[in-house]
């Protein structure tokens, strides 16, 4: 296994500047976010562009990240693909088939990016929507020898994703539905704990039972809010009482979890994911979260 970084939380750096920063750093890996230079998506940790699809220039991303060391483990690119606007799903379509062909011209293997959701709707009525349009992604991505992997973030974090969040890639069950609709070699998952904790979903039964599909691996940590969780409930879905945290700092035993990925066989790359409101406000604590998250994992990951 390999350690690296999600590229997202560092908004503020340019591609080099961040590559030369992490390999100093000891990481091994960049999972590099792939936004529009042009997007209504202003979410937390949305809207970055580390690599301009529409202008890639080759040479100079694999100088900045190869030619210190360091692999890129996917292009990022995170937005709602069934999203209920036409006009807004057509744009994500066809964005994510910019990253992807993105992805073959670096020699990149996988694409991480959201199923998609209408969080007004049942989730038997949003699969409905997947068999519309994500297998002829997924085989646009064959085309091109890139594997899709789907993140499993329910994206419900506010009263304005409530109920249903926008990302449908939640569950197990909604999982083993996916791959039966898009039954193909390269459509995977890009696993994150910390989504499966404040579910009271085991993360180390999903590593046994999902381990062909898991591809790429997400490192970010869940605190639950006792007291949020006693006001809200869980019938709010996790609002008001999920708090995301890098690693070491929340529920989840490392060890326990990448030592199900190493029984499993996982020889990919675990990303860090950055979205601790503790280590934001300027780019040397964003750094600092990152620091404490590596030596955290460092341990576990040979």
């Amino acid at each position: 296994m390999k350690l690296g970084l999600m590229s997202a939380a560092l908004a503020a750096l340019d591609l080099d500047s961040l590559a030369s920063w992490a390999a100093d750093e000891g990481f091994q890996a960049l999972e590099i976010a792939c936004w529009p230079q042009v997007t209504g998506d202003r979410r937390r940790y949305a809207g970055v562009t580390h690599i301009d699809v529409d202008m890639l220039d080759v040479a100079a991303v694999h100088k900045s990240v190869e030619g210190r060391g360091l692999a890129i483990s996917s292009l990022a690119y995170y937005p709602n693909n069934l999203d209920p606007d036409p006009e807004a799903r057509a744009f994500a379509n066809d964005h994510l088939r910019k990253v992807i062909v993105a992805a073959e011209q670096l020699g990149v293997g996988l694409v991480g990016t959201f199923i998609g959701r209408d969080q007004a709707r049942s989730v038997t009525d949003n699969l409905v929507e997947v068999e519309k349009i994500w297998p002829d992604l997924v085989r646009f991505a064959a085309r091109h020898n890139v594997t899709i992997v789907i993140e499993n973030c329910p994206m419900i974090f506010s009263p304005d994703e409530w109920p249903g969040g926008s990302n449908l890639a939640y569950s197990p069950a909604i999982w083993r539905r996916l791959f039966e609709i898009v039954d193909a070699e390269n459509f995977g998952l890009n696993l994150d704990p910390s989504h499966l904790v404040w579910q009271f979903i085991d993360y180390e039964r999903a590593v046994r039972e999902f381990a062909p599909r898991i591809k790429h691996v997400h490192a970010k940590d869940m605190e639950i809010d006792r007291d949020g969780l006693f006001e809200h409930g869980v019938m709010s879905a996790g609002v008001g009482w999920q708090i995301p945290r890098l690693p070491g700092l929340g529920e989840i035993r490392w060890n326990r979890f990448i030592a199900a990925l190493y029984s499993v066989g996982y020889e990919g790359v675990i990303s860090i994911e950055h979205e601790d409101r503790s280590f934001e406000g300027d780019v040397d604590l964003v750094k600092r979260g990152f620091l404490l998250a590596r030596d955290v994992l460092r341990p576990y990951v040979l």
